[in-house]
């Protein structure tokens, strides 16, 4: 019993010692390890990050691929590098450290701030609807192309207040003159960059909406000149689709200083579509602004222009059936004296243009009910039609309308013209009037001459 009592308390007794120093042992190991691992672990990303680096400087370096000096082989090294760089920031999942990231944003600086190549068509003031007649691809676009992928994927990846300190005003100012590129690819992508940029970064909204603003001001007063209106229009087309009602004081001065004025110049062709679509956008959410725009566009009607005139009939067709009765109301007469304009214009497509509306029987019950005025105004553009204009279609296509309105207001119409008949037997009771006056004009001209003559003969000696 003796051995067995003393067995159980000699071997816990050793043990511990055994133990502790086993243990004291193992942990002096396993952190030696850990030091070497972690070292391993950071020696690593400094490899990685220095590695990224000389990518980064080697992307620095432009070319212009006009230079013959340039090497080709270079160029492509360069591209390879671009693509590296797009793959590393499209799947990086952590952010993006700042050693990293501000050589990065000077790398994309470096390359898409440039000076752009003088216009192809410098006697031209970007008046050609076909852009393909007009665009002058940039040289460098393979490299330009990755860059932008880049920088779009950085912005998208990337946390807005992390990017602030990089990409600030003088960046966006930049890159807002590059939408003056004639390379329609290249203004393709850049507008998807700066509406990314618009909508993430939240905080340079203003600043953004105001060099644009100055950007449409200086086309329409000063220049007449910039490739990128429709782009530029487009971004605006998804802002404005985005306001909330009502409508910001300030976007009512947007559409009434910059939007209406756009009207004006003679490239308006180019960006029409585009402009009507932001027109009509503010119009569908604040129907009372449709007075605004209607009066707006007629202010700035083209007068020799005639493939302006054809988009503005269209344009204001198109605004007719947004507007309140009430507005149609006070617009009937302006409205209709202008299309009845287009009605006896010389050209035939301005003229069927203007039928087209005129043919629309809404149109016409609106203006009838609105105000006889503006109805007398379209009877006597049509029966100017049926007796002078040279077309045969636009002759044909004013009879046709001439028997809707006769079928749709028979009372309204046989007034118009019993009007437009005294109107014009007072127009020529008024003819004969002054030439009677000019008649007798002449005849006292012609004795008082009759008289100086005689006066002035002196008799002989």
């Amino acid at each position: 019993m003796g051995v067995e009592r003393n067995t159980p308390k000699a071997s816990p007794k050793k043990r511990p010692t055994t133990t502790l120093q086993f243990l004291f042992d193992l942990d002096s190991k396993s952190h030696g390890n850990s030091h070497f691992g972690n070292g391993g672990k950071r020696s690593s990303l400094d490899s990685e990050k220095e590695e990224l680096l000389s990518v980064i400087t080697y992307c620095t370096l432009g070319f212009t691929f006009t230079d013959p000096s340039e090497s080709p082989s270079q160029q492509e090294l360069k591209r390879v590098k671009l693509t590296k760089l797009l793959s590393f920031v499209k799947s990086t999942k952590k952010p993006i450290h700042d050693q990293i990231l501000s050589p990065l944003v000077s790398m994309l600086a470096a390359n898409l701030f440039r000076p752009l190549s003088p216009s192809s068509y410098p006697s031209v003031i970007c008046d050609l609807a076909d852009e393909e007649d007009t665009s002058n691809p940039a040289p460098a676009w393979p490299h330009l192309q990755i860059v932008y992928d880049i920088l779009f994927q950085l912005v998208h990846n990337t946390d807005a207040k992390a990017l602030r300190d990089h990409i600030d005003h003088s960046f966006l100012h930049n890159l807002l003159s590059l939408f003056q590129s004639e390379d329609p690819r290249e203004r393709e992508i850049l507008k998807n960059v700066y509406h990314k940029i618009y909508s993430k970064f939240t905080f340079y909204r203003s600043f953004m909406r105001k060099t644009m603003n100055d950007a449409f001001l200086q086309y329409v007063f000063e220049t007449e000149r910039h490739y990128g209106i429709g782009d530029l229009l487009e971004i605006w087309g998804s802002i404005i689709n985005g306001f909330t009602i009502p409508i910001k004081e300030e976007h009512k001065i947007f559409l009434m200083r910059v939007l209406i004025p756009l009207h004006k110049p003679k490239g308006l062709q180019v960006y029409h579509r585009q402009l009507a679509y932001c027109v009509s956008q503010f119009v569908q959410k604040e129907p009372v602004l449709g007075e605004i725009v209607v009066r707006g566009i007629l202010k700035y009607w083209p007068i020799t222009n005639c493939q302006k005139e054809v988009l503005l009939v269209g344009e204001l067709e198109e605004l007719v059936e947004i507007l309140d009765p009430e507005q149609f109301r006070k617009l009937a007469l302006p409205l209709c004296t202008q299309i009845t304009r287009c009605l006896n214009s010389w050209n035939s497509q301005v003229s069927e243009r203007a039928l087209y509306v005129l043919n629309n029987e809404q149109f016409m019950k609106m203006a009838g009910e609105a105000t006889p005025d503006a109805f007398l105004v379209i009877v006597e553009g049509m029966e100017k039609n049926l007796k002078w204009h040279w077309s045969k279609s636009v002759r044909q296509l004013t009879e046709t309308l001439k028997m809707m309105l006769e079928e749709m207001a028979p009372g309204l119409y046989s007034m118009s013209v019993i009007n437009l008949e005294l109107r014009e037997s007072a127009a020529q009771q008024q003819e004969i009037e002054r030439r009677e006056k000019w008649r007798k004009i002449e005849m006292v001209a012609g004795q008082n001459q009759n008289q100086n003559q005689n006066q002035f003969i002196q008799p002989p000696h």
